[in-house]
This record gives structure tokens, sequence and C-alpha cells, in this order.
């Protein structure tokens, strides 16, 4: 790839989804085109890739790298939870297998000036999509204590919100917190000694927090499983790749969720919900990478693989 990201999970990905010529598959989140290569190669002569990313730099990037594909990849600039109406303009309505690789990539932590990293002093900013509105700065430098604290908590799962979203206050009402170093150095001395020593670095959590609300990523997959499972064939695949427990854990449960018909009361006499069931779950418990890829791509230790298959 170039060093623009390396595709975690690769071959299990494949197996999966079940690729096999002729299949329409959507990579949700293309990237640089890691995987969608892959699944092209797999699918030949003729299968079909629809890729999709809100980046422009992954959608350059994919273009370039699937060029050689022709027309067996089309993509277009969207928010996975479009996957529908995307769909619908491209006249389909079902498809073989729908990939998402969730979090961020190699090249957005790595990019100067897109701040998704304190690694360098870049301007806050984490948008993926960096025609949205809404970017780091604006979110930490306007929204309430009570509302960065709620957000540092529940997608970081910060145990210290209440001191960092204090401290982000007091030092932004000095002058506006500009930069990803600035945020990291105030979020680190919010902390007590002993939470400066761990593993990871103290501004981890908080910087994962802000991404998401920055980018909706959680509600953004919710809204993809729902509409993506809609979209599947009797015997499609669904493969998701999460990194952090949230993701995860909202993973589990929807897929959880779809394998189930009734989902009435248990004191209620008689079915009236209706529902139908909709998948079959196929990894009882998350796929993880080998010791091999771990050593070869550090970032893959937190990747999971679920997969379940439309019924």
């Amino acid at each position: 790839m170039g060093g623009y990201h390396t595709p975690v999970l690769l071959e299990e990905v494949i197996v999966n989804l079940r690729c096999r010529p002729g299949g329409i598959f959507v990579d949700g989140t293309v990237g640089g085109g890691g995987h969608a290569r892959r699944i092209l190669e797999t699918t030949a002569p003729d299968g079909l890739l629809i890729g999709l990313d809100r980046d422009d730099d992954a959608l350059q990037e994919s273009e370039k790298s699937l060029a050689p594909f022709g027309p067996r990849k089309i993509l277009r600039k969207a928010n996975y939870s479009e996957l529908s109406g995307i769909l619908s303009d491209l006249g389909m309505t079902r498809v073989d297998g729908i990939l998402l690789d969730l979090g961020v990539s190699s090249h957005q932590l790595n990019a100067p000036g897109r701040g998704f990293s304190f690694a360098s002093d870049d301007p806050l900013d984490m948008r993926m999509d960096r025609n949205q509105e809404i970017s780091a700065y604006e979110f930490v430098n306007h929204a309430s204590e009570e509302e960065l604290q709620r957000v540092i908590r529940k997608y970081g799962e910060e145990t210290m919100a209440g001191r960092i979203a204090r401290s982000i206050v007091r030092e932004r009402g000095n002058e506006p917190i500009r930069t990803t170093s600035a945020l990291a150095k105030i979020v680190v001395q919010a902390l007590p000694p002993a939470c400066r020593r761990s593993k990871i670095h103290p501004a981890t959590k908080t910087f994962q927090a802000i991404r998401i609300r920055v980018n909706d990523e959680l509600n953004s997959l919710v809204e993809a499983i729902e509409s993506g499972i809609d979209n599947l064939k009797t015997g499609g695949r669904f493969c998701i790749i999460s990194f952090h427990s949230l993701e995860d854990r909202i993973v589990k449960n929807a897929f959880r969720d779809w394998e189930k018909t009734c989902v009435c009361p248990p004191d209620m006499p008689v079915c009236t919900c209706g529902r139908q069931r909709k998948l079959k779950v196929l990894t009882a418990k998350p796929i993880l990478p080998k010791p091999v890829e771990i050593n070869m791509n550090p970032r893959a230790r937190s990747a999971r693989l679920r997969t379940a298959e439309r019924i």
C-alpha cells in the first residue's frame, strides 16, 4: 500500500466475506484500497467493488491503487451510513457482501495538518470529511463543560473526564486551544501523577472521544448496520472490523439483535412486535489478528472482526 495504510485481517476478511467471481461487494471504508484490492483480485474476472469513503485523500489514493481494475470498481464520496442511497443511485438493491473497517487510518494519523494525533503539533481538526463545518477546534473551544465531560466519559471511557473537561474550559478561557499538542498538554496536566504512567499516552482516550464526536462515528455505525442488512442478498455476508470496545459492543449487539425473532417483553403472552430474524451470526467471538500480523503492524493489535450472514 506504499505506506498509506496497511489493511488489517486481510485474508480473514476475504474468507469471511466469501468473495467469489461475479459477486458484488461494498467496502464502506475504502481508505487507500487495501481490502478493496484483495476483494477485486479474488472476485476476478467479473466481480464488482463499490468503495465508499468521506475522506478525499483516501478516495484519491484508492483511485490510483485500484486503477488497474477499471470499471470493476466504483468509488463514491459518502459516509457508509449513506449506503442505501448510493446503491439506489447505481440501480442496485442487493449485494453479496459488505465490509466496514472502522476507526482512523494510518494516513489520517500520520498526515500533517489532519489533527488526529498528538504525536505532532498540528491544528485541531480531526474531520474525516474536511468539508464538514464542525472540527475538533470548534468542539473543544465552544462545547459546554457538561458536554465535554459527557463526550470524554462516554466515547473515551475516561474516568477522569470531569477533571479534563474543567481543565479544558479553564485553559480556553485564557486563549483558544488551537493545536493537538496544546490539548494533549492540558489533558496530561489535568490527571493525577499515577494516571500519567499508563502504557498508553494519557491523552489517547480524550482524543478518541473528541474524534468520535466530531465525526458522529457511532451514530453512523448504527445507521450503516441497519441499512446494510437490508441491502444484503440472502446468504450475503456483513464483516465489520472494530478497534475499541464502544464500536465492538455496537456491532456485537446489533448482530445478536437481528439474529432474534421476537423482541417483546418476556411477560407478553403473544408476540406483537412482528419482528423477522434477518441474520445468522458466524463469529460467536471476534476474530483477532495473529501474532505475526501484530509484529508486522502493531496498530492491528486492537482489531476485532465480526461477521454475520443474511438469511
